[in-house]
This record gives structure tokens, C-alpha cells and sequence, in this order.
């Protein structure tokens, strides 16, 4: 019969066991501290990308401006006041998952990142060109995107915002500011594919220098004053 060998203190096994422990908490909050510093880090382009972006919404006839910015509005007002359409969002989602079932690390991220709906909308209008023209029915067009894109931006960060865990917010902060700017650059990519009036090279150079000059006044008031 085997002899059965026992530990001679309980804290051979315990200690090691204490260690993995805090090493595991140390790692899971090194990682929140950098998710939180480079969510800081996007705030300067979600702004200026936003700014900029408005600007250039501003500048387009008033039917295709109005038509955009009532979707916006008529998303908002049916989601707070009548029904939240959260089976909308989530069987786009499913479809997204669908499309990149080949790929793991995508089945997770990309329901997020990929505004489908909106995505399907610019397909569709490209399409309809071998029928009829849209340009005609372009006011509507805009009026779907700014839909579109309200439902999966309000439901991506009610969604992440009930995942995240971490005190300070970092998973949510990080990824959010992440998926504006994905967002807003597949926007601006479509519109400059559409509307005459609308430049993506433009608004990427202004989204970009505003953002580096925010970064540039923050270091000066902080180093040079």
C-alpha cells in the first residue's frame, strides 16, 4: 500500500493559493487602470470627432439635415416615452454574431462596434440605384440613419454599462468612447459616398488636429503654468 504524503503545515497549500489570488486582483486592476486611461485618452476625439461631425451635418440642405437629426429625435422619444425596442437591437445583433461565427474574438466585439442596421441602409441604398434613383427619397434616408444609429449607440452603452463591473467604470468608459468613434467614422464614410456636401477627408483631418490640440492646451496648463 502507497504511503499517502501530507503536507507538513497547511500554509504550503494555502500560501501559494493567497499568492495566485493577488496576483490575479493585481492583474484584473492593472488592467481596469489602463482601460480607464486610454478611455480618457479617446474623450479628446469623441468630441472633436463629434464636433466636427455636427458641423458638416449643419452644412447640408435643410430637408436632408431636418430628416437626419428627426430620426435622432423620433428614436429618442419612442424610446423614452412608449417602448424600448431592445428585440430590435438584439436580433441585429444575432445577425452580426451569424456573419462572424468563423472568428471567435469578433462574435463578441463586433455586435458592439458595428452599427448593422445603419450598415444595411447605405448596402441598400447603393442597391436601389440598379431600380430606381433614391436620391429623390434621400430626406428619408437620412432620417433612417439618424435612427439607426441612435438605436445601436443607445443600447451598445445601456448594454456595456450593465456588464461593467469595475468601480471606476474603465470596461465601460473605454469601450463606449471606442465604439463612438467607429461608429461616427462608418457614418462619416457613408455620407461622403452620398451627399456632395459631406467630406470624410475633412472631417478626419479636423477630428484629428482638434483632438491633438485639446491634448496640447491640457499639457501646457499642466507643465507650463
Amino acid at each position: 500500500m502507497e504511503e499517502k504524503v501530507f503536507p507538513k503545515n497547511q500554509e504550503e497549500v494555502i500560501l501559494p493559493s493567497k499568492l495566485q489570488s493577488k496576483f490575479q486582483k493585481f492583474i484584473q486592476w492593472l488592467l481596469v487602470g489602463i482601460k480607464f486611461i486610454l478611455g480618457v485618452f479617446l474623450l479628446p476625439f469623441v468630441y472633436s470627432s463629434t464636433a466636427v461631425f455636427l458641423k458638416q451635418i449643419s452644412t447640408l440642405e435643410n430637408s436632408l439635415k431636418v430628416g437626419f437629426l428627426s430620426g435622432i429625435a423620433f428614436f429618442l422619444i419612442i424610446y423614452l416615452f412608449v417602448w424600448e425596442p431592445a428585440i430590435i437591437y438584439k436580433k441585429g445583433q444575432r445577425f452580426v454574431q451569424i456573419i462572424f461565427g468563423f472568428f471567435s474574438p469578433l462574435v463578441k466585439v463586433a455586435p458592439y462596434l458595428l452599427p448593422i442596421y445603419t450598415i444595411f441602409l447605405f448596402l441598400f441604398y447603393f442597391l436601389s440605384f440598379f431600380i430606381f434613383n433614391p436620391r429623390h427619397i434621400l430626406d428619408t434616408f437620412m432620417f433612417l440613419f439618424g435612427l439607426s444609429i441612435s438605436l445601436h449607440l443607445v443600447f451598445s452603452a445601456k448594454s456595456l454599462k450593465s456588464k461593467s463591473s469595475d468601480y471606476l467604470k474603465a470596461n465601460y468608459i473605454f469601450a463606449f468612447c471606442f465604439i463612438w468613434l467607429v461608429n461616427i467614422i462608418i457614418l462619416s464614410f457613408g455620407f461622403n459616398l452620398i451627399l456632395k456636401d459631406y467630406s470624410f477627408v475633412n472631417f478626419f483631418n479636423q477630428t484629428f488636429k482638434i483632438g491633438v490640440d485639446i491634448f496640447s492646451s491640457i499639457f501646457k496648463q499642466l507643465f507650463y503654468n
